[in-house]
């Protein structure tokens, strides 16, 4: 699920959901002509030059120029320029601005989240005949992989890092306080009761931490509870939130009884980074991360456990943010071109160098089953339950008004973290404001 990542090889995992002056520019970007760079980056042989911009660093970096020069080998009449960009989470008001001076790149990696502002834009391409023409048939891969990149049923992206979240235990800390590691089919009041017997304020160890910066990072991993109490992001039908009740109401409670208990660190600062380092030097005993935090942890050297999000009735729901690759029209030449990259980035062998140097969890069921990926995965313990937990794995709604929903909450929640409001309060002030605000957004 895209909440902060910084290129893949930075700290933090999500890029913080901007609203209104995201919603702003893409209205503007809204009038830009489809196809305005016709005739563009095409040289007298025929040489189809395009732009990416990628958003990656560090080791996903490297990868992705590997992918490039791999193209450039199998394809010689198509150059792919991948100087310019911005790192993922600025990509979004570097692309709007593009749209607006109708100059966007041909192809960016664009959050999920940001999609459905993005496609308000005439120039972001249908990608339906890209996916309809791979080896490995659409409807094989993940559902949240598929959900992710569609608006108003339409496939507007394809699918770039898949991911999930799953709590990461340290065994160590587990053996000092005489507990038993969890087990699928655990349960949120075992997570709390665990994290109240894991916490030791003598040694400075807490049982689990949150993000509560009330940025998306804070947001996003609370609508696995919701879904599993049968609650919406939006309500079905209506533009109006739909956690109203007893999905928000009991939700808030799990993070009011860890934040009673003492039991619970809340990172103060953007994408969690405090909370994760507190994680790897062996203050904390567990942590909701996803498989992006893996590295990390086992560069720390931290002997750790794997296991499926909480439920409240012993059934795990998780959450994915798939990350996309959107393409631009620019012209019939180049729009043929950036399709033929991105149609090749997706093929399996290209997809397994990207997953397994990305950091992304394979996308498709068929890719998951492939003797490369097992190999890879029985070398990182734990990555499996990540892959496993796709089974139940939902997606945000991808729409323009979700950062008026994401704002709000995230204050909720940090008030609640912060034992400033009780859940039913901030909950009330969070619908109020958020069902006012989304009565605006067509």
């Amino acid at each position: 699920m895209d909440a902060v990542r910084s290129g893949r090889g930075g700290p933090s995992r999500r890029g913080i959901l901007r609203g209104g002056g995201a919603l702003a520019l893409t209205a503007a970007a809204g009038t830009a002509v489809a196809g305005c760079g016709t005739g563009l980056g095409v040289d007298s042989d025929g040489t189809v030059h395009i732009e990416v911009w990628h958003g990656q660093n560090g080791p996903s970096l490297k990868a992705f120029k590997r992918l490039v020069a791999n193209f450039h080998r199998s394809h010689p009449a198509i150059r792919v320029d991948i100087g310019g960009g911005v790192l993922a989470d600025d990509m979004l008001q570097k692309v709007m601005a593009g749209l607006v001076a109708q100059s966007p790149p041909d192809v960016a990696y664009i959050f999920g989240s940001d999609l459905a502002s993005v496609a308000r834009s005439p120039q972001l391409a249908d990608m339906t005949s890209v996916v309809e023409s791979q080896p490995v048939p659409w409807n094989q891969y993940w559902p949240a992989a598929r959900e992710g990149v569609m608006v108003d049923g339409v496939v507007r992206a394809v699918p770039a890092v898949l991911d999930s979240l799953a709590v990461v235990c340290n065994k160590k800390l587990f053996r000092e306080a005489r507990l038993e590691l969890p087990a699928p089919g655990w349960t949120w009041q075992d997570f709390t009761e665990t994290a109240r017997k894991l916490t030791d304020r003598g040694k400075g160890t807490f049982g689990t931490g949150w993000p509560g910066a009330g940025d998306e990072d804070t947001v996003w991993r609370m609508w696995p509870m919701i879904w599993d109490l049968g609650g919406e992001v939006i309500a079905k039908g209506k533009r109006e939130i739909g956690f109203t009740g007893e999905p928000g109401v009991r939700s808030l409670d799990v993070l009011a009884e860890l934040a009673r208990d003492r039991s619970v660190y809340v990172d103060p600062k953007p994408g969690g980074e405090q909370m994760y380092q507190a994680f790897s030097t062996g203050r904390l005993g567990m942590v909701a991360t996803g498989p992006w935090q893996l590295p990390d942890i086992r560069q720390a050297k931290i002997d750790y456990h794997v296991v499926p999000l909480p439920g409240f009735h012993g059934r795990s729901v998780t959450i994915s943010g798939p990350d996309t690759w959107s393409v631009f029209d620019n012209g019939s030449a180049r729009l043929t071109a950036a399709r033929t990259f991105i149609g090749w980035l997706m093929a399996p062998e290209q997809a397994y160098l990207w997953d397994s140097e990305a950091g992304s969890l394979p996308q498709s069921r068929p890719a998951e089953r492939r003797p490369k990926w097992r190999k890879h995965a029985a070398e990182v313990p734990g990555l499996p339950v990540f892959t496993e937990v796709l089974e139940t794995a939902r997606v945000r709604p991808v729409d323009r008004a979700y950062p008026k929903i994401s704002m709000p909450f995230g204050e909720a929640i940090t008030a609640v973290l912060l034992g400033k409001s009780t859940p039913a309060k901030a909950l009330r002030r969070c619908a109020d404001e958020v069902n006012a605000a989304m009565a605006k957004v067509r």
